[in-house]
């Protein structure tokens, strides 16, 4: 099915998004702060901070025994909370995000979620760093402060232009779990539309707090009436007929696309995972303001 022709953020320069986008953030960004942001994550962990003379009632598993025989006395190591938090986006950016039904792709709703996420983080004084994925890694950028490397990040999301054709979840996942040694936050903003990816995301589960945002169109819950199509899969060029006219056709089709997504959901359980789905029709600001209410709730 093809999209309509006028898209109004398509329309409008790379510059001329991410300053709408900014708009758009400041609400999302003012509603995580207020209801303290750093609440909705688990929390990063602990980091050494310095040894003292063991006391009574300490835990004898935290003696520094190198440092105790180094002073003639027991020294105990002391932890503190991590200050700071990394929020890392894997961002698809395969050729089926293209597509839409309505006003905006499913690329669009991608590219506002990780802008509202990043200029979140921003605001909290908190890493950012991210890597586009196709069926290889597209692009890498390192977490790091300051608002000047987030919009690094997002112009790199508004500028990409895929050399791959498919999507490999998998390895973009895998990755990710070998290059971020310290705890934090991996925000996995995808269709799913993609397969063998599940080992990978139960492994990145055990170490960071996951969120996998699924971006969705509306055809998929409910097809349209229409006569006999020829469709393309944008990343395999392989064509097949649709028709909208067939009660069976229509059935079976839906049908397949409930099962795909009782199917992602399951994964994120039994992973550990929380999910999240965007529609393409969807206030993307609203959708992430309700979730992360809802999640601050439940931890």
């Amino acid at each position: 099915m093809a999209r309509p022709r006028f898209n109004p953020l398509e329309q409008l320069p790379s510059q001329a998004r991410l300053r709408q986008i900014q708009l758009v953030a400041q609400r999302l960004v003012e509603s995580l702060l207020a209801g303290n942001y750093r609440s909705v994550f688990r929390g990063p962990g602990i980091e050494f901070d310095e040894v003292r003379e063991y006391v009574e009632g300490d835990d004898a598993r935290l003696i520094d025994w190198n440092v105790s025989s180094r002073f003639g006395s027991v020294y105990t190591k002391t932890f503190r909370e991590e200050r700071e938090m990394t929020l890392f986006l894997v961002v698809d950016v395969s050729a089926s995000l293209e597509f839409g039904s309505r006003s905006r792709s499913m690329r669009d709703v991608a590219l506002i979620s990780s802008a509202l996420l990043t200029l979140a983080a921003v605001q909290n004084n908190d890493k950012v760093g991210g890597t586009l994925f196709s069926d290889r890694i597209e692009s890498w950028v390192p977490p790091a402060k300051g608002r000047n490397h987030a919009m690094r990040l997002l112009q790199e999301i508004v500028a990409a232009k895929p050399r791959g054709n498919g999507s490999n979840l998998a390895l973009a996942l895998r990755t990710v779990s070998e290059s971020l040694k310290r705890r934090g936050i991996v925000i996995v903003i995808s269709d799913f539309h993609t397969a063998d990816y599940q080992r990978e995301l139960a492994l990145i589960s055990k170490r960071h707090d996951v969120i996998a945002l699924r971006i969705t169109d509306p055809v998929t819950e409910e097809l349209p009436h229409f006569s006999v199509v020829q469709a393309v899969d944008p990343e395999t060029g392989r064509t097949v007929s649709l028709n909208g006219t067939s009660r069976r056709f229509r059935f079976a089709f839906e049908h397949y696309w409930r099962q795909q997504r009782q199917q992602w959901l399951r994964e994120c359980q039994r992973r550990g995972v929380s999910a999240l789905e965007i529609r393409t029709v969807d206030q993307v600001a609203e959708r992430l303001i309700s979730f992360f209410r809802r999640r601050r709730v439940h931890r």
